[in-house]
C-alpha cells in the first residue's frame, strides 16, 4: 500500500484525519495499536504528507487542543508547535511567490527574445528586398 493510499484510508476511518485535526503526540502509536499489520515506514510517509499539507499546517498555526485517532480532544498545543506551523507556512508561501517570480522573469525573458527575433527577421526582409 502506498503513503497516499494509506492516508486515504485514514481519512476514512478516523475523524482527526478526516477533519484535519492537529494530532496527538504519539499517533503513530495509536495508528500501530489499531492496525497491527501497518507498514512503519509507509505510516511515517502518510503522516509527512498529512502533516505537511497546507490545510493541517493551517489548523496547527491557530489550535489550541490535539486530538486522538477518534477525534477525542488531549493535550495542549504548544506555542512551540504553532509558531512551527507558523513558520512552515510562511516558507511555503515564499517559495511559491519565489517560483512564481522565477516563471514571470522567463516569460519576460522569453517574449523580449521573441521581439528581437522579430526585429531581426524584420531587418533581414527589408535589406534582402533592398539588394
Amino acid at each position: 500500500m502506498s503513503a497516499r493510499a494509506l492516508l486515504k484510508q485514514l481519512q476514512q476511518e478516523y475523524p482527526a484525519f478526516r477533519d484535519c485535526l492537529p494530532l496527538a503526540i504519539g499517533i503513530d502509536k495509536q495508528l500501530l495499536a489499531k492496525m497491527p499489520g501497518l507498514d512503519r515506514k509507509t505510516m511515517r510517509a502518510a503522516l509527512g504528507i498529512h502533516t505537511g499539507s497546507m490545510r493541517y499546517l493551517r489548523a496547527m498555526e491557530k489550535a489550541k487542543i490535539r486530538y486522538d485517532l477518534d477525534g477525542t480532544p488531549g493535550a495542549e498545543v504548544t506555542d512551540t508547535h504553532r509558531q512551527h506551523a507558523k513558520e512552515q507556512l510562511q516558507q511555503r508561501f515564499k517559495k511559491e511567490a519565489e517560483r512564481k517570480k522565477a516563471e514571470r522573469e522567463a516569460a519576460a525573458e522569453e517574449e523580449a527574445n521573441r521581439k528581437r527575433q522579430e526585429k531581426l527577421q524584420a531587418l533581414a526582409n527589408k535589406f534582402s528586398r533592398n539588394g
